[in-house]
Order: C-alpha cells, then sequence, then structure tokens
C-alpha cells in the first residue's frame, strides 16, 4: 500500500479582516484565501493550515471563517483535510465560489454553513448554468446559499434580471446580493438602481443591494 500523499494548495494567507462584499459583508472573519495568478503566494499543507487557523482563533475573535479566492473547489481535497481537523471548534465556515466546479461541493459539505457563488458580469450561459448548479445542489444538501452578482459598467438590467430569475428557478432561499459597478460606487446612486430592485423584487423576494468594501482591513 502506498504512503497517502501530501496536500497542499498556494494561499495568499490566512488574515482576520473584514468581509467586503456578499450576504455577510461588514463581518469580520478569518479568511482561507486561495492565490490569484499576480498574488504572492506561500505554500501551506492541510496539517499546516489546520494549525494556522487554530493559532489564530485563539489569539483572536471572528465572526466566520472564509475561504476564498479562484479555484476555491480546485483545491478541494486539500480543504477537506484541513477542515476535518478543526471542525466542531471552529466558528461556521462560508464557502466563497465561482461556482465552476458544482460537483466538488458534496466533498466538504458537512463543514460548511454558508456556500456563496460569487460571478463577474458579463458572464456567458455555459459560466452562469455551472454556477446555479451549484447553488441547486447547496439547496438540496440542506445548506445556506446565497448568489453574489458583480456588476459592471457594461452589466445591462436585463442581464441582472436575467440572472435573478435563473437563481430563483433553483432554490426560492438563495440570497442574492447585487454589487453595482466601480463607477457606481464612486457616484452618487442613480434612479436606474431603484428601478432595476423594483423589478428585482418581482422575480425574487430576497434581493439586496450593496455597495462593495473597499480598504487595507478588507478582503473578498
Amino acid at each position: 500500500m502506498g504512503e497517502t500523499p501530501v496536500l497542499a494548495a498556494a494561499l495568499a494567507g490566512v488574515p482576520a479582516a473584514l468581509q467586503g462584499q456578499g450576504v455577510w459583508q461588514g463581518r469580520r472573519q478569518l479568511f482561507v484565501k486561495f492565490a490569484g495568478p499576480a498574488e504572492t503566494a506561500t505554500m501551506y499543507t492541510s496539517d499546516a493550515l489546520a494549525r494556522e487557523v487554530m493559532r489564530t482563533l485563539a489569539r483572536t475573535s471572528v465572526h466566520s471563517i472564509a475561504i476564498s479566492g479562484p479555484e476555491t473547489l480546485g483545491g478541494v481535497d486539500f480543504l477537506a483535510a484541513a477542515l476535518v481537523q478543526v471542525h466542531g471548534s471552529a466558528p461556521p465556515v462560508m464557502l466563497d465560489t465561482d461556482g465552476q466546479r458544482p460537483e466538488a461541493l458534496v466533498v466538504i459539505r458537512q463543514y460548511l454553513k454558508l456556500v456563496q457563488v460569487s460571478i463577474d458580469t458579463p458572464l456567458t450561459s455555459a459560466v452562469l448554468e455551472r454556477a446555479v448548479e451549484t447553488l441547486s445542489i447547496a439547496a438540496q444538501l440542506g445548506l445556506d446559499h446565497a448568489l453574489v452578482i458583480l456588476g459592471r459598467d457594461e452589466t445591462s438590467d436585463a442581464d441582472y434580471l436575467q440572472i435573478v430569475a435563473q437563481a430563483r428557478g433553483v432554490s426560492a432561499d438563495v440570497a442574492i446580493v447585487i454589487h453595482p459597478s466601480g463607477s457606481a460606487e464612486r457616484a452618487s446612486l442613480e434612479r436606474r438602481w431603484s428601478a432595476l430592485m423594483e423589478q428585482a423584487a418581482k422575480l425574487h423576494r430576497d434581493v439586496r443591494f450593496a455597495l462593495r468594501l473597499h480598504g487595507p482591513a478588507v478582503q473578498r
């Protein structure tokens, strides 16, 4: 029999910070942040990550743990091996994912409180289909689930409403957060957003609108 392989992943850190977006926006969380292409990365084994999480939780208070960054479910076996060591003694765990690996969600379902699918707009129908499938699986597993729509200047009202309708189509309990484009964040809010939210509310009861948080104390 062969030895159990060492599971490792490149992380951009394990900081305690404020959540900048989504349903737990403004909460102080402990972030397990997978590194993006342009970020400085440190390799963690699953055992090392579990030890780092427990050390941090022993010296500071947080609302929850946020697993974030690109390709979060690409390292699902690594996450499972770490989370099993802290499960039961840690605060609630939120998985913030792009929703492109819906089949991987079942591997860590028992460790999660909230599955948050964050999508950039505009997006292809295939990307949206997989994101919505992730929400559907989360609902079937009995997990809290949310969709975060990250707007851009070119995102139309029709784009937003189509996404809301498709998410509502797979779950009546999905929480949906619309974050507008960067230009909307820097300017006074237009009448457009009030009209958009009126239309979105007709499609689904739990849709909210919020500006993203920025600053050195904020993570996403």
